[in-house]
């Protein structure tokens, strides 16, 4: 007989130890509770089978005052090759009882297993075998293909949950011994522990049925509260409505009173300016008639007289540039009446809306709070326009006052003209005789020209006080100009809303068809849960073959239950994944129920 490789052997013991440490580990889980302590004996047998695999191989370095041989050099490694395991690596270090590097990598084992990712970094060090060479001899297990077959073992312990507390345990004076007696079982305690096996499988699935019944039943009761805050949101949002429906007719009402004010001021000042222009060239005509005998007494005057004309056309040409303001204001008045009807026609579309739409999210609310606030500011903006009209109103009735008093004072100066006129005359008839007479008339006449120099005067200070206030209103048009600058951009903002308040009506629509859907799914999860009473799952050691392509199962070729039937199948015969009701996320699926599922789907899909 040829003899064998003892390191083989002890690689080939080794693999069988890890493989009975962790089945059954994971039996005994499986039939406890699925959280374990640090004091579970099958736990503690674990991690000295991994300590043993660990140090098999493992080279001894020389230090200063002995020889060094841990497992704690490779698993330092780990930091550098898998970023996640640094904060395993820190913890590790911050224990205040560790001491020595055995109990550092005890440690980092107990923590790798509570993060269930210890098959992922003893990967990462069997890939990188350039840096293992520096730790283990070439024939170590964690060098040879024995390394890789525990590395995917271990996978299986992620269906543990571990609460293990490392900080008060003496990791450091621990003695590894691997207990056999734990493996070597009779057979009547091989059948008491299937026994257990299937009374924990049954009651898993009971506990599994009535979670699932616990969250359905949650999620029903959410959906009416829901339900019913909508409903009151609903009644909320229309009573609001009608509040700015009334709002909206009250503002229309005095929209139109304001419109038929501008239109008896528009009457009034083109009356007066007619009446003006008629007297000034009845006035003008009878002065050059009875100034053509004292032309050269009175050129000055017809200077000053041409200077005044000139002065009241300027006044005039204001007024028809105030008026020009005025239907500009007019025009502004009728943009925000259309305004206003378009604010109509949308609130009735809003109350249709409402009507038909039972369930509305209460961000919607804020948002029509928003637009509600939008309006208020706009019926400000109205307000205000409506206080400059009343003022330019005022304006334009002061000069019209003032206009009657220039008006009044011309009146008064032509008939002082009239006499002087008839008294020339007379003079002139009787020069001869009444040559004292014409001496006092010159002095009148002088004193005559003083008061209707200074009488001009006031008439300008009037005139230069009257361009100031028309330089006044000039600004207030600069003020509406911006302030219809404002309302443009209002008119903008509103039509942002409009199209925001559609977008949010389509959320509202996917809503309700979600919601339609998370009823019919609810239906389906009952009716999942009526088949899932009825299902038992088969056991491991039951099955031999897979039930579809009926090939044995080895180590290449892994058994895998599958979610819906509970039956065993290979990695090819179950590689699909579906969400079944029971798990909202994708599980593991044979391939003929794979296909029924697909079949229901679509039958179910319009």
């Amino acid at each position: 007989m040829a003899t064998k490789d003892p390191t083989a052997v002890e690689r080939a013991n080794l693999l069988n130890m890890a493989k009975l440490s962790i089945k059954g580990l994971i039996e005994s889980a499986l039939s406890f509770g699925r959280t374990l302590d640090s004091d579970y004996p099958p736990l503690q047998q674990f991690f000295v089978v991994m300590e043993h695999c660990l140090k098999h191989g493992l080279k001894v370095r020389k230090s200063f005052l002995s020889y060094n041989k841990t497992i704690w050099g490779p698993l330092e490694l780990v930091e550098k090759l898998y970023p996640e395991a640094e904060e395993i690596g820190a913890s590790v270090r911050d224990l205040p009882g560790l001491k020595t590097p055995l109990g550092r990598a005890r440690a980092w084992l107990r923590l790798a297993l509570m993060q269930k990712k210890m098959a992922d970094y003893l990967r990462c060090l069997i890939i990188q075998r350039d840096l293992l060479s520096e730790f283990y001899e070439y024939h170590a297990l964690m060098m040879e293909e024995e390394g890789a077959v525990i590395v995917g073992l271990l996978v299986g312990l992620n269906v543990i949950d571990a609460n293990l507390c490392v900080k008060g345990e003496d990791l450091d004076s621990q003695v590894g011994v691997i207990d056999f007696s734990m493996y070597l079982k009779n057979e009547e305690d091989i059948g008491n522990k299937e026994r257990n096996v299937q009374i924990a499988a049954i009651l898993d699935q009971k506990n599994y049925v009535e979670e699932l019944n616990r969250q359905l039943n949650s999620t029903v009761s959410s959906l009416h509260s829901r339900v019913d805050s909508l409903e009151k949101s609903n009644t909320k949002l229309i009573e609001e409505l009608a509040i700015a429906k009334n709002n909206i007719i009250k503002l229309q009402e005095e929209n139109h009173q304001l419109r038929s004010e501008n239109k008896l001021i528009l009457m009034k000042t083109q009356q007066h300016l007619e009446v003006t222009k008629v007297d000034v060239e009845t006035e003008l005509q009878t002065y050059k008639h009875s100034r053509q005998g004292l032309d050269e007494m009175y050129n000055e005057a017809r200077r000053q007289l041409r200077d005044e004309s000139q002065l009241r056309q300027d006044v005039e040409n204001e007024l028809a540039v105030q008026v020009s303001m005025k239907h500009e204001i007019e025009l502004a008045m009728k943009l925000l009446e259309k305004d206003i009807h378009e604010k109509q026609d949308t609130l009735i579309g809003l109350r249709q809306q409402l009507e038909e739409v039972k369930a509305i999210n209460i961000e919607m609310y804020q948002k029509l709070q928003g637009s509600e606030d939008g309006l208020k500011e706009k019926n400000e903006i109205i307000a205000r326009l409506e206080e400059k009209t009343n003022k330019i109103t005022a304006a334009m009735r002061q000069l019209e006052q003032r206009l009657q008093q220039a008006e009044k004072a011309q009146m008064e100066a032509e008939d002082e003209d009239k006499k002087h006129l008839q008294e020339c005359q007379s003079k002139s008839d009787n020069l001869q005789k009444q040559i004292s007479q014409k001496e006092k008339q010159l002095v009148q006449l002088e004193t005559d020209l003083k008061i209707e120099k200074e009488w001009r005067q006031t008439l300008q200070e009037d005139l230069q006080k009257e361009k100031d206030a028309l330089s006044h209103l000039r600004n207030e048009t600069q003020q509406i100009i911006s302030l219809k600058k404002e309302f443009l951009n209002i008119q903008d903002e509103n039509q942002q809303l409009k199209k925001i308040y559609h977008e949010q009506e389509q959320a509202l629509q996917e809503l309700g068809n979600k919601l339609s859907e998370s009823k019919l799914k609810i239906e389906d999860i009952k009716e999942a849960n009526k088949a899932l009473q009825g299902l038992v799952w088969l056991k491991d050691k039951e099955a031999t073959h897979c039930k579809l392509c009926e090939k044995e199962f080895s180590l290449s070729k892994r058994k895998h239950h599958c979610r819906n039937c509970g039956e065993i199948f290979c990695n090819a015969c179950s590689d699909n994944e579906l969400p079944l009701p029971s798990s909202p996320k994708p599980v593991r699926v044979c391939d003929s129920c794979h296909a029924l599922l697909i079949q229901r789907c679509s039958s179910n899909l319009p």
